[in-house]
């Protein structure tokens, strides 16, 4: 199965936290969406879904993408996933959505490759927001 994903993430407390090429990134108290993308053959959306979830018991050495250093800093927890399956690459589209229902954006946070101007991939809200999510982006269940 291939396709995009949103992991949604608690953050207990305002905190630092160094982010690979970002440096030492600031994060807010509270929840964050992350949007990536599976559309590889041998790492499809099960297997990056469930590497994200070793990287944050510690079971995970290579630290690779941004999303790595945060979910390892022992400070996130993961509070849902959503798997969206998909043959299109869409996580640039699911992005700029949640985007507009946001809290805010952390920029640059695992846009780095991303051709569509996107300001970032890891967004912030204050509130529990997978109601929202699953809504803005017509969704009726989480996988």
């Amino acid at each position: 199965m291939i396709g995009s994903y949103i992991l949604v993430l608690f953050l207990e407390k305002d905190c630092k936290i160094k982010i690979g090429s970002l440096g030492l990134v600031k994060f807010k108290k509270g929840y964050y969406a992350y949007v990536g993308s599976a559309m590889g053959k041998t790492l499809n959306l099960e297997k990056r879904v469930e590497r994200h979830k070793k990287t944050i018991l510690g079971k995970t050495k290579n630290l690779r993408w941004h999303i790595d250093y945060f979910l390892a800093s022992k400070k996130v927890k993961l509070f849902s996933d959503i798997k969206i399956k998909s043959n299109k690459k869409i996580e640039c589209k699911i992005s700029k959505k949640l985007e507009k229902i946001s809290d805010g954006v952390v920029k640059g946070f695992g846009s780095s490759d991303c051709k569509n101007k996107c300001l970032g991939h890891l967004y912030y809200f204050k509130f529990n927001p997978i109601r929202l999510i699953l809504k803005t982006l017509n969704l009726k269940n989480l996988t």
